[in-house]
């Protein structure tokens, strides 16, 4: 995505080996990697991962340099809203939501009555986060958490991801090989970080396993019950684009100052075609991302659920928009 994102982590339970084996110096030569490796290995076997599997994810002997590349060398993205939303939100984007949706609408069904959040908020997360389930990222979230713990711009942060991710692999819910994800170790089709995984991922297809990679039940499943415990309200939309005039003042626009749908029409704000909103009482905010003369949205309580997911209003308004054009 291009914009990058940030997750609630809760603190990370180590034992002095874990301290031990904490992030190292920039830098340092690769036997120092190898020892590093070796007291990874040793701590997640003294909180309880079986050896074998140990063995198997921590296989490495020197630090990814792609991935070292990418997290040393990120490009700067300064985009207008409206070029943002020309990227993102793309006919073929569009096209291949539609068809994609059309095939997968039970299993939207099941997690609208699970977690009584809007199919349109789980296919638009979906489809940026994955194209739809078919771009998760290629590399493997062990060796990509531990270069970065090891050598990253981060190393605290991503050594506490790395423990997650090795519990993870002892809960048995994949393996390894198959647990592969972005260079920055952001997991399968909803692209979780391993302690988003921890606190978010389900087992919708019950099958024992909650599997964000193969199963289009758990990935649904999983950004909904995110967005539940964001604080997804089940009546009420994200948002909707509107008509401003460009005499209301720009200090009582932004996230921040929400409004009675009634006082905002009593300052001339009114539906994209210039109807009145049909719940004068309902309480939303107005986002005028390019300013004057862009385009104008009123957001509603569920947008900050979705910006939960990553704090952008850009990313939030595009899953909205995104979501409405393939549901």
């Amino acid at each position: 995505m291009l914009v990058r994102r940030t997750f609630l982590l809760s603190a990370a339970t180590l034992s002095a080996g874990a301290l031990a084996s904490g992030p190292r110096p920039r830098g340092a030569h690769a036997l120092d990697y190898a020892t590093f490796v070796a007291g990874v290995r040793d701590d997640a076997i003294r909180q309880g991962l079986d050896a074998g599997i140990a063995a198997r994810a921590l296989n490495l002997s020197v630090p990814n340099p792609q991935v070292l590349k990418l997290d040393r060398t990120q490009p700067e993205f300064h985009l207008t809203w409206a070029q943002y939303r020309q990227r993102v939100i793309t006919p073929r984007k569009i096209t291949d939501g539609r068809s994609a949706v059309t095939l997968q609408r039970p299993l939207l069904d099941q997690a609208l009555t699970r977690y009584n959040v809007a199919q349109a908020a789980i296919a638009g997360i979906w489809g940026l986060e994955s194209a739809y389930g078919t771009r998760m990222g290629t590399f493997g979230v062990i060796d990509a958490l531990c270069t970065l713990a090891y050598d990253g711009r981060r190393a605290k942060f991503f050594h506490d991801e790395l423990m997650k991710a090795l519990r993870i692999l002892g809960m048995g819910d994949t393996t390894p090989e198959q647990m592969i994800g972005s260079y920055a170790g952001a997991m399968g089709q909803p692209q979780f970080m391993p302690s988003a995984y921890l606190r978010y991922a389900v087992d919708m297809d019950g099958d024992g396993r909650r599997d964000i990679w193969h199963s289009t039940a758990d990935v649904f499943g999983s950004i909904a019950s995110y967005l539940s415990h964001s604080g997804w309200v089940s009546d009420e939309p994200w948002g909707q684009e509107i008509t401003v005039p460009d005499t209301l003042p720009l200090a009582q626009l932004g996230r921040a100052h929400f409004r009675t749908l009634q006082e905002w029409m009593d300052m001339g704000v009114r539906q994209i075609d210039g109807s009145p909103f049909p719940r004068p009482d309902m309480r939303g905010a107005v986002l005028r991302p390019d300013g004057t003369g862009g385009d104008s949205f009123m957001v509603y309580r569920n947008f900050n659920a979705i910006r939960r997911y990553n704090p952008s209003d850009f990313y939030a308004l595009a899953v909205g928009l995104l979501g409405n054009e393939i549901t």
